[in-house]
């Protein structure tokens, strides 16, 4: 088995790999369900997007790099909120690395992060039609909730949101 590694973004060449993950992170969700494409264009539209991801770290307070054999293959980030908690943004694996639990130990390694820092609550939120995400989430203990801040109301019937502690 190729070497799984996990580490904190930290030069330009792991922001500019995060950077390419991101952007196939939209193409795939944009491709996932036909009511996708405009949640996307709401939620990661361009060029807004793309200035997010060029700011990186911007007001993120973790943005982690998986690698598979030095290959840059996942990512995922969280970004603090106005009321204490994170919020985890991005949790994305590129679909030749799936299987290898790296969504799972990408979202540990935020967890355990956030404990260190004293965060009291993880926060998230997904497509309704996302299942193997959805399925993870529920492994990892997040419970459903409601929005923790405001959606366009056009957004809500595809979208579900959860928190736990870390």
């Amino acid at each position: 088995m190729s070497t799984i590694d996990i580490r904190a973004a930290a030069d330009p060449e792991d922001f500019a790999a995060v950077r390419s993950l991101c952007l196939a992170y939209r193409e795939d969700l944009r491709a996932h369900h036909p009511a996708a494409p405009a949640l996307v264009s709401l939620f990661y539209p361009d060029p807004a997007y793309t200035d997010l991801l060029d700011a990186l770290p911007g007001k993120h307070d973790a943005v982690l790099l998986a690698t598979l054999g030095g290959a840059p293959v996942g990512c995922a980030m969280s970004q603090p909120l106005p009321d204490g908690s994170l919020e985890i943004k991005r949790v994305y694996v590129a679909p030749a690395a799936r299987g290898y639990g790296l969504a799972q130990r990408l979202m540990e390694d935020l967890a355990a992060r956030a404990r260190a820092k004293g965060v009291p609550l993880l926060r998230l939120d997904t497509m309704k039609t996302l299942s193997a995400a959805r399925r993870l989430y529920a492994r990892l203990g997040f419970a459903e909730r409601g929005p923790y801040q405001p959606v366009p109301e056009a957004a809500l019937p595809h979208l579900c949101f959860y928190e736990r502690p870390p």
